[in-house]
């Protein structure tokens, strides 16, 4: 099985410069992968009592306007008129009073695969995130994204990043390490642009401890299989470059 599979691998390409970032989109191909990833993890490796889900959502984040909405949650409707015109059905809609601040909000793109336990309802074991060119554009992203999986490890959440994004050099494996204060002997190479890294965050008796995976990626290499800690369950083996080379087949890429 092995050697088929390394028979039929398919190493990573470049989906953000020419020729091929000119002719097919990224965020196709991103959310294609992390549903490929569910696809696997739920085909053969997560035990009975655990289910994956995929969670997409890139660009701007639009709110509806609170005047839409009538007090019980469904929608304000038009009500016919005689003759058959419409007007607008006047509801009463409570509204908030005007802020004290408004300060800037940086809301990180998710393309995510969340794994779950089912016993006792639904609750967060696992997550992979594939990370997109708007997580590392500027310093506030970079931060939001950071923050986002601090608050998962400091849940006890298992937590795999993938980079594989060519057109923006800032490293989220760092962004995380410095904004959780560590010291620079937790960083990858400087000369490591695209990686996959694995945390498994370990609650001892006297302290707490994240053990880390980091695993250097490349254009035109295969991708590896990385740890997949679920929060106090086992480890799995998480297989990039199966789930990698699927979508590439399926999208029928060079």
């Amino acid at each position: 099985m092995m050697s088929q599979r390394k028979e039929f691998a398919m190493p990573l390409l470049d989906h953000f410069h020419p020729p091929l970032g000119q002719v097919r989109h990224w965020e196709s191909f991103h959310s294609r992968w992390a549903s490929a990833i569910a696809d696997a993890l739920e085909a053969s490796l997560l035990p009975a009592g655990y289910f994956a889900e995929v969670q997409v959502h890139v660009g701007t984040w639009i709110e509806v306007d609170i005047g839409a909405f009538s007090p019980n949650g469904a929608s304000a409707s038009p009500a016919p008129e005689q003759g058959g015109a419409a007007v607008a059905v006047a509801e009463a809609v409570w509204a908030p009073p005007a802020p004290g601040f408004v300060m800037p909000g940086t809301f990180p793109d998710e393309i995510e695969v969340r794994i779950f336990s089912s016993e006792g309802g639904p609750t967060l074991v696992a997550a992979i995130e594939l990370i997109s060119p708007r997580n590392k554009d500027r310093d506030e992203a970079q931060r939001a994204f950071a923050a986002k999986c601090i608050s998962y490890l400091s849940q006890g959440i298992g937590l795999v990043i993938v980079d594989v994004v060519t057109s923006r050099k800032p490293n989220m494996h760092e962004a995380i390490v410095t904004q959780m204060g560590l010291s620079s002997s937790f960083l990858l190479p400087a000369d490591v642009e695209l990686y996959a890294v694995a945390y498994r965050p370990i609650q001892r008796e006297d302290a707490g401890e994240i053990h880390i995976w980091p695993h250097p990626l490349a254009v035109g290499a295969p991708l590896p299989t990385v740890p997949l800690a679920l929060r106090g369950g086992v480890v799995l083996p998480l297989d990039l470059e199966a789930t990698y080379s699927a979508v590439r087949s399926r999208t029928r890429l060079p």
